[in-house]
C-alpha cells in the first residue's frame, strides 16, 4: 500500500516555494521520496528554502508570469537535469480592496500571477510530460474557487479560473497520460493571510464559520498533494480537492 503513495525516483517542481504553502509542500514531497525543484524570483530566499528542505533540492529562479522565461527555464532544466515528473503550480498573490475602488493595475497583476502563471508553467512542463506519456500537475486553487467574500472579488475570479483551467488541462492532456488536478485550501495560517490571522475579529468569524473551528496548518495540505502527485490518483483527473475544514460543506 505504501508504494501507491511513494514518490521515490520522481522530481517535482513547485512554483512559489520559498515560503508558506509552497515550502510546506516541497518539504512534504521530499518526505514522500521526491526530489524537489524550488522556484521563486528571489535567489536569496530560494537558497534558504533549499537549505531548509534538504534532500538535494534544486533551485530554479524564474518569473512565472513571463512566458518566454518560463519556457527557457523549464527546457533548460530538463536538458541539464532530466525530467520534471510533477508540477505544483503554487505561485499566487492577494490584494484586498472593495471592488468599486479596486485598482486596474492590481487586477491585471492578479490575473498574471494567479492565472497566466498556471498556463505558462503548465504548458512548458506538459510539453515534456506529453512526450514521455506521463505526468502529474497539481494546481493550487482556493476555497474562493467556489465561494466569495467582500473585498477580494478579483482574487475570487482568478481562483475560479484556476479551477476551470485545471479541468481544461485534464480534458486536453489526460489522453497523453497526464493527471491534472487542483487542491483548494480553505483558510490557512500563511504569509498571504498574515493580516487576517492578526485580526481577532476575522479569526472569531472564521472559527464560527468553519466546522473544524480553526485555521488550517500548511502541513495539513501535504497529504492531499502527495495523493495527487502519486500513483494512488492514477484515475483522478480534473478534480478540485477542497481541504478547508468543511467550510464549503456548510451554511
Amino acid at each position: 500500500m505504501s508504494d501507491l503513495f511513494s514518490l521515490k525516483g520522481r522530481r517535482a517542481l513547485i512554483t512559489g516555494s520559498s515560503q508558506g504553502i509552497g515550502l510546506a509542500l516541497a518539504k512534504g514531497l521530499v518526505q514522500a521520496g521526491a526530489q524537489v525543484v524550488v522556484n521563486g524570483r528571489d535567489a536569496g530566499k530560494l537558497k534558504a528554502a533549499a537549505a531548509e528542505i534538504g534532500g538535494d533540492a534544486h533551485m530554479l529562479a524564474f518569473d512565472v508570469t513571463d512566458h518566454d522565461a518560463v519556457r527557457a527555464a523549464v527546457d533548460g532544466f530538463e536538458e541539464a537535469h532530466g525530467a520534471i515528473d510533477i508540477l505544483v503550480n503554487n505561485a499566487g498573490m492577494q490584494h484586498r480592496t472593495e471592488l468599486e475602488n479596486f485598482p486596474a493595475d492590481a487586477f491585471e497583476k492578479l490575473l498574471q500571477t494567479n492565472v497566466a502563471s498556471v498556463f505558462h508553467v503548465g504548458q512548458a512542463v506538459a510539453r515534456h510530460m506529453i512526450g514521455r506519456g506521463a505526468g502529474k500537475i497539481v494546481n493550487i486553487a482556493s476555497v474562493q474557487t467556489a465561494l466569495a467574500r467582500p473585498g477580494i472579488a478579483p482574487y475570487t475570479a482568478t481562483k475560479g479560473a484556476a479551477g476551470n483551467l485545471t479541468k481544461g488541462m485534464a480534458t486536453d492532456w489526460a489522453r497523453h497520460g497526464l493527471q491534472c488536478n487542483a487542491i483548494a485550501p480553505g483558510y490557512f495560517d500563511t504569509p498571504l493571510n498574515a493580516a487576517l490571522v492578526a485580526d481577532p475579529a476575522f479569526t472569531d468569524w472564521l472559527e464560527k464559520r468553519t466546522p473544524a473551528g480553526r485555521w488550517g496548518n500548511v502541513e495539513e495540505l501535504v497529504g492531499a498533494c502527495v495523493f495527487l502527485a502519486s500513483g494512488a490518483s492514477s484515475f483522478v483527473n480534473g478534480h478540485v480537492l477542497y481541504v478547508d475544514g468543511g467550510i464549503t460543506a456548510s451554511l
